[in-house]
């Protein structure tokens, strides 16, 4: 049997399976087990099925509902929000992205922000609603059921017409090869644009994501900038699973999380992926949005100038 031929087969039997052992597959197929793990890794790195210890599981194209995800990985989503919380600066323009993590993080913004908070997220309002220094604001538009997300045209239109300092963003899966990914069509499109129009973005993924492939994508891991994360089981591979083109932050367990630390202990930018080769930016031709009395960076400008130049 040709490889492409056992790769199909094994794509065949994992559609009535729903799982599949390495070992059970090197017996069937009369293959040495390392040659299997190949072919596995090159399903995965297709997008075709989720690499799991000792076998393999299909992709994933549903969620499961708010209430039970909320109850899953509680404190490694707590840890995420800390580290979330700690690169808000008072007066920046937020956006928080629906989904029970980003939840965590309207819950953990310090007492000290007095910014202005952009979400498609009704939990994420509510859990804001008493805080009178923020200003809030809620796109509209239809509400999913289960998550309360808001999403359609005008949800859309709003985020369209919205420049941010930092968008914290929920994610299905996160994975080298697939990028960001997700479930619901509307919420990618508005996630996009979100991404769009934000001078940094930060994806929210426990470490169960990493690896993870959810049926619509986003974007490449290279368009935001930074994974956060928890530290369970962050090995290497994990980190290679990941992200092949940004850098992966984790929180630690149990400990509110710090700034990163630049040279002698001063606080530093939170890591960029590069450039692309060619990028420029034309300040004049940038919209500056919010009244004169806040401070917002040009969208983009994180993205474009050299690291020297980059704002702390």
């Amino acid at each position: 049997m040709l490889p492409t031929q056992r790769r199909q087969a094994i794509l065949a039997e994992l559609r009535q399976a729903k799982a599949v052992s390495a070992e059970e597959l090197a017996r069937r197929f009369g293959v040495s087990l390392e040659t299997i793990r190949r072919d596995l890794r090159g399903l995965r790195d297709r997008g075709l099925l989720e690499r799991v210890y000792g076998g393999a599981l299909p992709v994933r194209s549903t969620e499961g509902d708010f209430a039970t995800r909320s109850t899953l990985h509680a404190m490694s989503k707590l840890g995420i929000a800390q580290l979330a919380a700690t690169l808000v600066e008072p007066e920046d323009t937020i956006v928080i992205d629906i989904g029970t993590t980003a939840l965590e993080v309207a819950r953990a913004l310090p007492e000290a922000f007095r910014g202005r908070v952009l979400t498609n997220s009704v939990p994420a309002a509510m859990a804001l609603a008493d805080r009178e220094e923020i200003e809030l604001l809620l796109c509209g538009g239809q509400v999913r059921h289960g998550d309360a997300a808001c999403f359609g045209a005008q949800a859309e239109a709003f985020f369209a017409d919205s420049y941010a300092d930092k968008a914290f963003l929920g994610s299905g899966g996160v994975h080298a090869q697939a990028g960001l990914t997700d479930y619901h069509p509307p919420e990618v499109a508005t996630r996009r644009t979100i991404i769009a129009h934000a001078a940094a973005s930060y994806v929210l993924a426990d470490s169960s994501k990493l690896g993870a492939i959810a049926v619509h994508r986003v974007c490449p891991l290279s368009r935001v900038t930074a994974v956060l994360t928890d530290p369970q089981d962050l090995t290497k591979r994990d980190r290679d699973r990941s992200s092949a083109a940004g850098p992966v932050r984790a929180a630690q367990p149990g400990i509110p999380a710090g700034p990163a630390r630049g040279p002698a202990g001063r606080p530093s930018a939170a890591p960029v992926p590069p450039c692309q080769a060619g990028a420029r930016t034309d300040r004049a031709s940038r919209r500056r949005v919010a009244d004169p009395g806040r401070r917002l960076r040009w969208p983009g400008a994180c993205r474009h100038l050299p690291a020297s130049r980059r704002a702390a």
